[in-house]
């Protein structure tokens, strides 16, 4: 009330004083419209008075605050120490209340730091300069963005309050960015003296050593930093930081890391290096490759996998290409025995640069040497095997891939079956020469190897008898019948029927002198060059059978009896025959029965010779017999009555006549016929 009269007096004394108390008035008892509407008149006045602007300037940040315009908040501020540091201390201590104090420091210290960092950008901001462009406005937009006026800030915020060192700090840079570091220097040591482990305190000294020179005093502040685990502090730093400091930083870092890990490699040495390669990345804004990869390696050395990928993913996503970082990715993978995606790592890198990743394998321990080829080698093979089975033809691209790999594996280690792979995939590209030129400069002109012998024939079979190329095929198909299967797809239909017809005569032969074991290798190419042709297969079941290799002849024959379709019932009754001969040698006594007994129904003279030469009569009569016992006694009256009627065509044995009197006599109730 008091100001509005004097306000209201014809006198215009110390009218912009008079605006600046009752704005304060108003402020205090919450009107703020009102408070800052006198604190503007004041602010625009083409004649200000200073030490009321400073009030104004004072009063208009508070209420700023309040609408959640810090940063005009603090260039109101600013611009009120430019004027009067004195004054505005005076006006803060007399005007602002203790409770609100303690939030109004708070806040400049933080969009000063933020301006200092450039993350602020006053051009959208400015909007209520934008209505009069005059006066203490003009003098506001042109000098409280720059580091003097965050200077001005920071001292006002020293002398409100002595110990606080956020404060001190923020004086030091704003003194750095104005080029005064000598001063910036002095500030930041008496800091130091009053917290001694104060990280961005040692952090900005030591960077402000290495400017001057001193490269020791900066390693051991950098030390310093270093103990304390707080190597985040140097994020707001490094925005303060001109961009040659930076770089400066970057490199000594860099460079004692290098250092460090050229000497000891303990783990306290290593985990040093580490926290100077984090300073150098930082230093270079997040992404230093060179720095990422050695921290990657240190990381890998001291187990922390996980954290390794993570640094080797940062390079990937800047560099997919990089081959130090994927070969390094793949070795970690490795390491954690993930074996999908290391081989996927590793192939990637050989498609870059194979001339890199092979030392880089090679320089692995033996152990790991041998993990790596196994692997890639068995994701070859199964991806050639598998191009191959289906009939696709695969695009350049795959097969170029796969290609790569086996040449390095060539060169890795000159084991046979690297030296295989790298002609099937030749094979598959349609290089036959190529293919065959490499073959015998590995294995010789008459390889003595079976797997290079059977890759040998197919290659030459367009120029040699079939004949002569089922031996080796012959030979491999005893070792590897999926590897044969393989090699077959190189081989055309027409070639594939001559091939199963010469080596099922030679297996004929073969078996004739009873030599099974090298007939079955024969047999065996005939199964697979015909598709299982039920004639081979009925061939192969038999040469099984006379090596007792009971299980496996009787997948070959329970594989013809479901090709059964349109064959005659002599044939059929035959096979049904020799699978109840098998099962009967496996002890699959009630198997065997039910074979045999289909066998009779389709033709049963056939049969009963068949019989007679092998089980023999009487021995099956007592299998039937044993059979239809078992039925009997669980009351199965109705199976039991067939078998023992079928054994009776075979034999008519005391045993079965007896049991089928009983059957009778137990089912005399019902009718079982």
């Amino acid at each position: 009330d008091i100001c509005e009269q004097l306000l209201a007096a014809e006198q215009n004394t110390y009218h912009n004083t008079l605006l600046a108390l009752r704005g304060f008035c108003s402020l205090h008892t919450q009107h703020h419209h009102g408070a800052l509407q006198d604190f503007q008149r004041v602010i625009e006045h083409d004649s200000p008075h200073p030490n009321s602007c400073i009030k104004a300037l004072c009063g208009r940040g508070l209420i700023r605050i309040s609408g959640g315009s810090s940063y005009l908040t603090a260039l109101d501020y600013i611009t009120a120490c430019q004027l009067k540091l004195e004054e505005t201390i005076f006006t803060i201590k007399s005007y602002v209340p203790w409770n609100q104090r303690g939030l109004l420091l708070k806040v400049l210290q933080e969009e000063g730091q933020m301006m200092l960092q450039k993350k602020r950008y006053p051009g959208g901001s400015s909007v209520s300069f934008q209505k009069k462009q005059t006066g203490l406005c003009t003098f506001l937009t042109l000098k409280s963005r720059d580091a003097p006026g965050v200077f001005q800030l920071a001292s006002l915020l020293v002398e409100l309050d002595s110990s606080d060192e956020a404060s001190r700090i923020l004086c030091a840079d704003a003194l750095y960015q104005m080029g005064r570091g000598e001063e910036a220097h002095r500030l930041l040591v008496l800091a130091l003296s009053r917290n001694p482990q104060r990280a961005p305190v040692l952090a900005r000294l030591a960077l402000l050593q290495l400017k001057r020179g001193f490269v020791y005093d900066g390693n051991q502040l950098l030390k310093r930093v270093i103990r304390t685990g707080d190597s985040s502090c140097l994020l707001p730093i490094l925005d303060i930081f001109q961009d040659e400091d930076r770089k400066l930083l970057q490199s000594h870092c860099r460079w004692r890391a290098l250092a460090i890990l050229k000497g000891k490699q303990e783990g306290a040495a290593i985990k040093e290096a580490i926290a100077h390669l984090s300073f150098a990345i930082l230093a270079a804004g997040g992404y230093a490759e060179d720095c990422l990869l050695t921290r990657a390696r240190c990381y890998g050395r001291l187990g922390q996998m996980k954290t390794a990928i993570f640094d080797f993913n940062a390079i990937l996503k800047e560099d997919p290409r990089n081959v130090q970082a994927l070969s390094g990715r793949g070795f970690v993978h490795l390491a954690l025995r993930q074996q999908k995606e290391a081989v996927q790592d590793l192939i990637s890198a050989l498609k870059v640069e194979a001339g890199a990743v092979i030392p880089a394998i090679l320089s692995l321990k033996p152990e790991a040497q041998g993990l790596v080829t196994g692997w890639l080698l068995q994701h070859g093979r199964a991806t050639l095997t598998e191009l191959m089975a289906t009939k696709d033809l695969p695009g350049e691209e795959t097969l170029g891939d796969l290609l790569t790999v086996a040449k390095a594996l060539t060169k890795i280690c000159k084991a046979a079956q690297h030296h295989i792979f790298y002609t099937d995939v030749l094979m598959a590209k349609g290089r036959h020469q190529e293919a065959l030129k490499h073959l015998q400069e590995a294995f010789g002109h008459c390889p003595a190897e079976d797997f290079a012998r059977a890759r040998l024939a197919v290659l030459q079979l367009q120029s040699r008898n079939v004949a002569e190329a089922a031996a080796p095929l012959s030979a491999l198909a005893r070792r590897d019948e999926k590897d044969l299967a393989f090699l077959l797809n190189f081989v055309d239909t027409k070639q594939q029927q001559h091939l199963a017809q010469a080596a099922a005569q030679e297996g004929k032969v073969l078996m004739k002198g009873h030599h099974y074991e090298k007939a079955l290798g024969y047999h065996s190419l005939a199964v697979l060059a015909s598709r299982d042709s039920p004639r081979y297969l009925r061939r192969r079941a038999a040469c099984l059978m006379h090596l007792k290799k009971y299980e496996r002849a009787l997948k070959d024959m329970e594989k013809v009896i479901q090709g059964h379709g349109c064959n005659s019932p002599k044939t059929r009754a035959g096979d049904h025959c020799c699978q109840g001969s098998l099962l009967l040698a496996l002890a699959q006594e009630e198997a065997a029965v039910q074979h045999y007994m289909e066998a009779l129904q389709l033709d049963e003279p056939l049969a009963l010779g068949t019989i007679t030469n092998c089980p023999g009569r009487e021995t099956l009569t007592k299998t039937f017999h044993k059979v239809a016992q078992n039925n009997f006694e669980k009351q199965r009256y109705e199976e039991a009555w067939k078998i023992t009627e079928y054994g009776l065509k075979i034999d008519k044995s005391t045993e079965l006549q007896r049991l089928r009197a009983r059957l009778k006599r137990e089912a005399s109730s019902c009718s079982i016929h």
